[in-house]
């Protein structure tokens, strides 16, 4: 048999097996990772292949590299359609089964923008055992099909009244935080005397290097440790500008030319959404940015590893909290925002001694 030949045969059976839906060809299936979708390669091309790839879940491999998923193990798939470009995806209760709103949200992005993608199809129409999940899915109206467009950023809001500023400068806390500035742990120019959230969050950060209890309150033991205290040093070696992130002690070290510029209290990944170690660099940076599984806007986002991002959050707790990324107060986010360019390493380090 000719080459001409073989070949023309190759493609006559491709084309036999397309028609039958069986080509191996590649798809990309929606995980995520810290606050974003990001999308991995499996082999298929139908709705099917793409929602049985979804339902699996991300490999080892890919978890260690802090790939996740937020739809729950072992979800039945019992039925999946496609008719004028709308593809009816009929899941067994396990996919909606109870929890927060933005993981409930987080598993409909995924199943929306992992079906989407396959060719020919436009919209997506979720069905929970033959019904229709009637306001399961806060904020999404699934008694229509669901575009890429319907989950995505929604228009900005208008900006919030700060209200009342605080009140008058006291001698004591201005004391406090020039010695929290003078170390590193306040932005200097912060340092007005005013006791409020940027002393409280100066002040855990102060506590979490010290290993003491982190309240946010200047009490005799964190004010006797402040007496002592010496700047942080770096706890990796890498380039003259960096970020440290340091998961035992929930911080994050701001490095030029081997000196700690500042120490910011920050929170990471939570259990099973831990923020993944190794050495990166941001990658992008956006002022806002919208996260389209947890429906939340990211302000100050900085990307280093796919969707993990240093951004501002409201909540910025004691302990690791997030899915993934590394939250930051308001203030101290922009403040590193403005320091740190697209190609700034960033360092995640598990221990610090």
């Amino acid at each position: 048999m000719t080459r001409a030949l073989r070949r023309a045969g190759t493609l006559a059976a491709a084309a036999v097996l397309a028609a039958a839906g069986q080509v191996a060809a590649a798809q990309k299936v929606q995980f995520l990772q810290g606050e974003q979708v990001v999308g991995v390669t499996r082999p298929g091309g139908t709705v099917q292949t793409a929602v049985a790839a979804l339902l699996k879940g991300p490999t080892a491999a890919e978890r260690a590299r802090g790939i996740r998923t937020q739809i729950p193990p072992r979800v039945p798939v019992l039925a999946i359609t496609v008719a004028d470009g709308v593809a009816t995806v009929d899941l067994g209760s396990r996919f909606a089964v109870y929890a927060a709103a933005d993981r409930l949200n987080a598993r409909l992005s995924q199943l929306v923008l992992t079906v989407d993608a396959v060719p020919g199809v436009r919209a997506v129409r979720l069905r929970i055992e033959g019904g229709t999940p009637y306001g399961l899915f806060p904020g999404v109206d699934l008694t229509r099909p669901v575009t890429t467009a319907g989950i995505r950023a929604p228009d900005l809001p208008p900006p919030v009244n700060p209200g009342p500023g605080p009140g008058p400068a006291a001698p004591d806390v201005a004391a406090l935080e020039r010695r929290l500035a003078d170390l590193g742990y306040l932005d200097a120019a912060r340092a007005d005397g005013v006791s409020d959230a940027a002393t409280a969050n100066a002040v855990i950060a102060f506590q979490k290097w010290q290993r003491l209890g982190r309240d946010g309150v200047a009490g005799p033991q964190t004010l006797a440790a402040l007496q002592t205290a010496v700047r942080p040093t770096p706890r990796a070696t890498g380039d003259a500008k960096r970020v440290e992130v340091l998961l035992d002690r929930q911080l994050a070290l701001y490095v030029e030319d081997g000196q700690v510029v500042r120490v910011l209290h920050v929170s990471s990944g939570q259990s099973g959404f831990g923020t993944p170690t190794g050495t990166y660099r941001i990658q992008r940076k956006y002022t806002r940015d919208w996260s389209v599984p947890y429906s939340v806007w990211l302000p100050w986002a900085q990307y280093f590893v796919g969707g993990v991002a240093f951004h501002e959050a409201a909540s910025v707790p004691v302990t690791p909290a997030s899915h993934g990324c590394v939250r930051i107060p308001a203030g101290d986010a922009r403040w590193l925002y403005d320091r740190t360019p697209v190609g700034t390493q960033v360092i995640v380090l598990g221990t610090s001694a």
